[in-house]
């Protein structure tokens, strides 16, 4: 798989949503961990192909594990590790691993905000030419799409070993390492007519100094979420940020974004990079 110019260039921050006047640029994402040269050594063909056992970040090129039709890879597990690319193309997304499958959208560049979109690579596919297919979650309504591309429409691949897990029946936020919890946070989220929404999803952008007269305070983050109505500027994403009201928290004063007292929202983003899961569960 190639890497992109994407992954190594500053995007500025002309975002469609909110338009270049407030001058807001994408701070760097904590540093990802990017497979390393060499091959992958020896292992137990049987081991290897385990489609329910995620893949070793140790494993250079994973995808040299497929040997044959019909082998499948398991390349996360959103909760230790993950991993996740960006485009090379604007190629379709497939509902499965075929080229005459149906496409269920098309790779994209960028967010709304116009930083380098993000999609988490779930699993890998060999298919009967011989061609690697690789299945991602999609930024797009509805939540929750997944769907198939070729191999060499992503970039290689990024790793985090994080994971956001906020239960709205709590109102807590919990940030896991490894599986071991590093951060946790009282948060508000959207009103009962305006929901945040329960699933699996992903930070897609980290942002500092959104505006918005404090707002969104310090530090805010573009999740995968869509909702019909946000505090995200423009509607419809679901945001992690900070605020300025810092007493309605905990609560459900939101749109749909998932707020947090500043000091946290801080702390957060030293320990939260671009493309940790996010799961929301009641």
């Amino acid at each position: 798989m190639n890497s992109p110019s994407l992954r190594i260039v500053t995007v500025a921050f002309a975002t469609l949503l909110l338009g270049p006047a407030n001058g807001v640029a994408q701070t760097p994402a904590a540093p990802q961990t990017a497979p390393p040269a060499g091959s992958a050594p020896p292992v137990n063909p049987q081991a290897r192909l385990d489609p329910t056992k995620v893949v070793s970040a140790s494993n250079p090129d994973p995808l040299e594990l497929l040997q044959s039709a019909g082998d499948e890879i398991k390349l996360s597990d959103e909760k230790q590790i993950t991993r996740w690319s960006h485009a090379q193309s604007t190629a379709k997304i497939h509902l499965t691993p075929q080229v005459s499958s149906r496409a269920v959208a098309r790779l994209r560049f960028f967010t709304e905000d116009r930083l380098p979109e993000v999609y988490p690579v779930l699993a890998a596919r060999q298919d009967s030419g011989g061609r690697a297919w690789l299945q991602i979650r999609v930024p797009k309504r509805p939540n929750g799409v997944t769907g198939w591309v070729l191999d060499e429409t992503l970039s290689s691949f990024y790793i985090v070993r994080t994971s956001l897990v906020i239960d709205r029946s709590k109102l807590r936020a919990t940030l896991f390492k490894r599986g071991r919890q590093i951060w946790s946070a009282r948060v508000g989220i959207g009103k009962s007519a305006t929901p945040t929404p329960a699933g699996q999803f992903w930070i897609r952008e980290r942002l500092k100094g959104l505006g918005g007269g404090g707002t969104y305070g310090p530090w805010a983050f573009g999740t995968s979420a869509y909702s019909n109505l946000s505090d995200w500027p423009g509607g419809g994403v679901v945001g992690i940020h900070g605020t300025n009201q810092p007493g309605l928290i905990p609560g459900r004063p939101s749109h749909g974004c998932v707020r947090v007292r500043n000091d946290k929202i801080r702390a957060l983003a030293r320990l939260m990079p671009v493309g940790t899961p996010v799961s929301i569960i009641n």
